[in-house]
């Protein structure tokens, strides 16, 4: 039996799955689950890489008792973030996280250099304040001196690569979330690059979905119990997810939902157009260089937010000590409510608020609306704000591509919820076919088989997918 590990990283959680093909089918064993977060460090919200490739380690080893040995591994994660070395390959300062502010006001720094709008004619990427041509901009700006001793910029997942195998490789979709590459090329855009005076030798050659990194060094092969090879998957959770999206027509609409919802469509060539731009849609790389033509819209981060703060004490009206926070019970609950308040679930003011609850109450009180309450009554409102997004940015796509879309496939997490998934299809007025909910660990696998030659290609393993889910 061959057996290929996932490991997928979220901003809340990781977790090892193994898998196996039986049957013509995908099978997936949970092996080990890890809680992930952001840590308060030096005044700035930060990933502990340290304990977190510790995880990676423990995971592995779990697989090792088990006798189910992989003979690949791949790492997907979120994107944007990224690790700076020395030139002994030493870890210069934190890993900060996207959700921090020290890029506050650094987009008007890039746009002394740049403009928004040649900025985006270039990369087609999103206009995002966390993006890492930002908080590069804030190192630049204020930590000069860090900028100045890196010698390598690895993203996360390939930061973590390189602690397992010693290699240094630049994974391509996890790239093109810096906003630093050529839409044209899909390769690093280096005249721009140099132009924001950005250390030009941190970025070298891109590596694609499918590519080994190498074998696992000998200690960690003895720290974990066996070796194997580590594949590239599409690094980028979201470039994973869709990989895994169950149909072989490229004329769907997707929705990767999970902290984040990310709505679009697949492209074979990028979409930098003014319209697109406005609307802020990205043109993010994809397996074979694909691109996928993608909204951000806020996503579960909001819900999760607000079951930390009910698990947390929130005190309401009627509460009882049996109340069930679960989002299945969230959920389901939301649509027994009768609250028709919308709130705008894409603002920047629920990034990251210091408390979700209060901020969705003061946006319906500054637009009159009734002000929820209850946690039911705060996850109908959400749920129906985030279907409203997806209504919109499903509209948005169809004008911006001249295409019209009939489905909308919602893979990840968020395809178990079923009121939302009821609530999209009724503001869109499409088909929505839900599931593989493991999406992003399944897309990092099939990169991993294809790589491997279980499948021939792209669409051999979207097939499997379907029959599989």
């Amino acid at each position: 039996m061959k057996y290929y590990l996932a490991v997928d990283i979220g901003a809340s959680s990781g977790r090892h799955i193994l898998s196996h093909i039986e049957n013509g089918k995908i099978v997936l064993e949970e092996v080990y689950r890890f809680y992930n977060g952001m840590d308060d460090r030096n005044g700035h919200k930060v990933w502990d890489t340290e304990r977190l490739f510790s995880e990676i380690l423990t995971g592995m080893k779990k697989c090792k008792e088990l006798d189910k040995i992989p003979v690949t591994m791949g790492i997907d994660t979120w994107g944007v973030d990224f690790a700076l070395l020395d030139k002994d390959d030493k870890l210069i300062g934190d890993c900060v996280a996207y959700r921090d502010d020290r890029t506050n006001g650094m987009d008007e720094e890039v746009y002394k250099i740049i403009s928004e709008k040649e900025l985006y004619e270039r990369g087609g990427i999103q206009k995002a304040i966390f993006n890492t041509i930002y908080q590069l901009m804030a190192i630049k700006v204020k930590e000069p001196e860090k900028l100045s001793a890196a010698r390598t910029l690895l993203m996360i997942p390939d930061y973590f690569n390189f602690l397992l195998t010693g290699v240094r490789k630049q994974e391509y979709t996890n790239a093109s979330t810096t906003q630093l590459l050529d839409a044209r090329t899909g390769e690093w855009d280096h005249e721009l690059i140099n132009k924001l005076g950005f250390p030009d030798e941190l970025f070298g050659e891109l590596s694609m979905p499918g590519e080994v990194v190498g074998p696992l060094k000998n200690d960690i092969a003895g720290v974990v119990g066996f070796t194997c090879n580590v594949v590239l998957p599409a690094t980028h959770d979201t470039g994973s997810a869709v990989m895994s999206v169950p149909c072989t027509d490229e004329n769907v609409l997707y929705i990767s939902s999970g902290t984040w919802s990310l709505m679009g469509c697949e492209l074979l060539e990028a979409n930098c157009s003014e319209a697109a731009r406005k609307a802020n849609f990205t043109n993010e790389g994809g397996y074979n260089k694909r691109y996928r033509f993608l909204k951000n819209i806020m996503g579960l981060w909001m819900i999760q937010s607000v079951k930390k703060e009910l698990e947390d004490g929130y005190d309401y009206p009627g509460k009882s000590a049996d109340d069930d926070y679960s989002f299945t019970n969230l959920c389901d609950r939301a649509k027994n409510e009768s609250i028709e308040s919308i709130v705008p679930a894409n603002d920047q003011r629920f990034l990251n608020p210091g408390s979700m609850i209060r901020e969705v109450q003061n946006a319906c009180k500054e637009e009159g609306q009734q002000i929820p309450v209850t946690p039911w009554e705060l996850a109908r409102v959400i749920y129906r704000s985030l279907a409203v997004c997806y209504r919109e940015a499903a509209k948005e796509i169809e004008e911006i591509t001249g295409k019209h879309f009939d489905c909308i496939y919602i893979v990840g997490g968020g395809s178990n919820a079923v009121y939302l998934n009821e609530l999209t299809a009724l503001e869109t007025g499409k088909r929505v076919n839900a599931g593989p909910s493991e999406a992003t660990a399944i897309g990092n696998l099939g990169a991993q088989m294809l790589s491997d030659g279980v499948f021939a290609n792209l669409n051999d393993f979207r097939n499997c997918v379907r029959n599989s889910n």
